[in-house]
């Protein structure tokens, strides 16, 4: 069993508190997620995972349109503690868009029909892989990141922003920056109760 690897697994957090500063360069963040889109699981080596990396003004650019996309269902009387949490992620030095490229979805399911109804089931499953190896990578890095949510609210105006084809499904977005403050502790459920060996 490798020790490094399940430190860097225990050591990925989620992390809402991050500033703008980066602990490593852009090129590393590039390598970080160039090497997991290329090295990352897929069913049938479909490769139908998509990154997207956004940083400094481009970065914040992505959360301002989310919180022009939220003022719009939000009650006004609700909607501070809504642009709260959005100015954390904003606070951050970059953002990764994950998609999923359905294109390749949907050839898959026309060449292998008899699988048809688990191919986008299974391209959600390799997109997690991929945020997983990123959010993991980053950790090692020294950097915090969290994974968002904000599709399909999202996905026309950041579609258009940024000239992403129609055809990428937008699956999640992560904010990441130095850490501010640490994580507080974990919790963990009993593991007996979660993992059973039979033999």
């Amino acid at each position: 069993m490798s020790t490094n690897f399940f430190e860097a697994v225990k050591g990925r957090r989620s992390v809402y508190a991050i500033s703008k500063e980066s602990t490593v360069s852009d090129a590393k963040i590039q390598e970080i997620v160039e090497l997991a889109v290329l090295h990352s699981p897929t069913s049938f080596n479909s490769q139908s995972s998509r990154a997207v990396v956004l940083l400094g003004e481009q970065h914040d650019k992505l959360w301002d349109i989310t919180a022009d996309a939220l003022r719009k269902i939000v009650p006004t009387e609700q909607f501070e503690g809504t642009a709260q949490k959005l100015a954390s992620f904003k606070a951050g030095y970059g953002s990764v868009l994950y998609f999923e490229d359905q294109t390749v979805v949907k050839s898959l399911q026309e060449n292998f029909a008899l699988y048809a109804d688990n191919f986008p089931v299974w391209a959600n499953q390799s997109s997690g892989i991929l945020q997983f190896v990123v959010w993991t990578a980053l950790a090692e890095e020294g950097m915090g990141a969290s994974l968002q949510h904000y599709n399909p609210l999202i996905d026309d105006e950041v579609k258009k922003e940024w000239g992403i084809p129609q055809e990428w499904k937008l699956i999640a977005e992560m904010p990441f920056g130095k850490p501010v403050t640490a994580p507080g502790e974990k919790e963990f459920q009993p593991i007996e109760d979660r993992v059973k060996i039979h033999k």
